[in-house]
């Protein structure tokens, strides 16, 4: 292979870039996952965790991605047979309902065209006609990574509490953890997953698994078979009443401190607006260009990643190869119905503006070069945004 000189540009939406403070610190030797040094890093990961949930509830921690998580959740809180609401409204939404489908549960799907979120008016009129309960759990996905559609969570909420229906609330929550605003006891979320390898900025490893009361409470009378998902044992780990159930993924631990020190020295609301700053600069050099994003309602712009439809005729797949090759800088894949359609920008993580800069300059000389039709300008409509000269030239 040739050698590239320079960093390799890794702006897919997941695993992302891991900084140089947690490359060290996962770097350092392995300590004894028994021991009192240990006890009090595993104590504090716990307790630190929950805010970046904004929840009072336990955080479990699985050595796993966030699939695992998926399956922690589905496996505690449900019985063969459970109806379960899905939606048919990108790739990872799918996928989540096949797993509930494999598991033996009963996958009720409602469909979007993949440009939107799932419709709030829709779910409350699926629970409304729902009149014996059988929906024991919604399985909805906050930031769907494969079309840069994000849900509006708190008025899914809203539409839940108004039919009056008790199922589940379960949110996936892998690719806007840590890069988009995520309130779980505010908006009512009774299981929450996540993963460390995309907002969190570790090495996928890691999957995150909090649980409401209420989740809790159905955990005890579930039906499906678990052993190494069970929450009983997690969950006294989790309130510090025990080692962890099996040996720990220790140095991704180490890791994860150094995350949340990072967060916490950035603040949490500061890392959510620099995610929306770099992704409306991103959507303005789409537009420029004259390309579409995948997602079609503005309330619902994912804040972590931008997909973005090629011109019929084109391919996605051969554009993203000519700026590997060309500028080593390596773009999402469109991903199912998607496939070859879509090229996925993604901005999150630890990533500044100086870095997004160059993502999109590598993507408008890939255009030229794979001679897919646009306009010039992307770069300098982001680079506007970003100075602030837009807003100046605006108001001249």
């Amino acid at each position: 292979m040739t050698y590239q000189a320079g960093r390799h540009f890794l702006q897919i939406p997941g695993p992302t870039n891991v900084p140089d403070r947690i490359l060290r610190a996962i770097a350092q030797p392995v300590l004894d996952h028994r021991g009192p040094v240990w006890a009090r890093l595993q104590a504090e990961v716990f307790e630190r965790i929950r805010p970046v949930f904004k929840t009072k509830q336990p955080v479990m921690i699985f050595p796993a991605s966030g699939t695992g998580g998926w399956e922690s959740a589905l496996v505690n809180t449900l019985s063969p047979g459970d109806q379960v609401l899905t939606f048919d409204t990108g790739q990872f939404a799918v996928l989540w309902g096949t797993m509930a489908r494999k598991l033996g549960l009963d996958v009720k799907m409602l469909a979007t065209d993949w440009r939107r979120a799932p419709s709030p008016e829709a779910i409350e009129a699926a629970l409304t006609e729902d009149r014996a309960h059988k929906i024991k759990a919604i399985l909805l996905v906050h930031n769907e990574t494969s079309n840069g559609v994000m849900s509006r969570v708190s008025e899914i909420r809203k539409a839940i509490d108004r039919a009056n229906h008790p199922a589940l609330l379960m949110l996936d929550t892998i690719s806007s953890l840590g890069s988009a605003d995520m309130r779980m006891d505010e908006w009512g979320v009774d299981v929450v997953v996540g993963g460390s390898q995309k907002g969190l900025m570790l090495p996928a490893g890691l999957a995150f698994v909090a649980a409401s009361e209420k989740a809790r409470t159905a955990a005890k009378s579930a039906k499906l078979p678990r052993a190494f998902w069970d929450w009983e044992p997690m969950l006294a780990a989790a309130d510090g009443k025990s080692p962890l159930p099996y040996t720990p993924a220790c140095n991704l631990f180490y890791g994860l401190k150094e995350a949340l020190d990072m967060i916490e020295e950035e603040g949490l609301e500061t890392v959510f607006a620099r995610h929306v700053r770099h992704a409306k600069a991103t959507r303005r050099a789409v537009r420029a260009w004259g390309l579409d994003t995948v997602c079609a309602e503005p309330s619902e712009y994912s804040q972590s990643v931008t997909a973005v439809f090629v011109p019929e005729g084109h391919s996605a797949d051969g554009l993203r190869k000519v700026i590997l090759e060309r500028f080593n800088m390596s773009l999402g894949a469109g991903l199912g119905r998607l496939g070859d359609k879509v090229f996925r920008i993604g901005h999150l993580g630890d990533f500044n503006d100086l870095m997004l800069a160059g993502t999109l300059s590598g993507v408008e000389m890939g255009l030229s070069l794979a001679k897919v039709p646009h306009r010039s300008g992307g770069v300098l409509a982001a680079l506007e945004y970003l100075s602030g000269t837009e807003e100046r030239r605006v108001a001249a």
